[in-house]
């Protein structure tokens, strides 16, 4: 039988929880709109854009909207155009269905 070596055992670590990116918004004139800590971008047209931040989606309602600048490394957008109004919903968790809520 061949001699097998083993190697000594490492305790297991749990990754480090990621701290959340602060995220911001600044607004001039109803004209210009400055969004930082933007994960992605979910959807854009000429009325609504909607992006991905740590406090929730964030979904952004006007007439000709137009991303100006967008760093998907600095998590940075700017977006132009008549903003008629900013709306949050929570991110939803993809934890499976009823049960798996209810199981937790």
């Amino acid at each position: 039988m061949p001699e097998t070596k083993l190697e000594p055992r490492t305790p297991r670590t749990e990754p480090a929880p990621q701290q959340p990116k602060s995220h911001g918004l600044a607004l001039k004139d109803r004209r210009h709109l400055a969004v930082t800590g933007v994960s992605r971008v979910i959807s854009c047209d000429e009325n609504t854009a909607v992006l991905e931040t740590p406090l929730g989606n964030l979904t952004i309602g006007g007439q000709e909207l137009q991303i100006g600048e967008l760093s998907t490394q600095s998590g940075q957008v700017q977006l132009s155009g008549k903003i008629e109004y900013l709306q949050y919903a929570e991110n939803q968790q993809s934890g499976g269905g009823l049960l798996a809520r209810l199981f937790r």
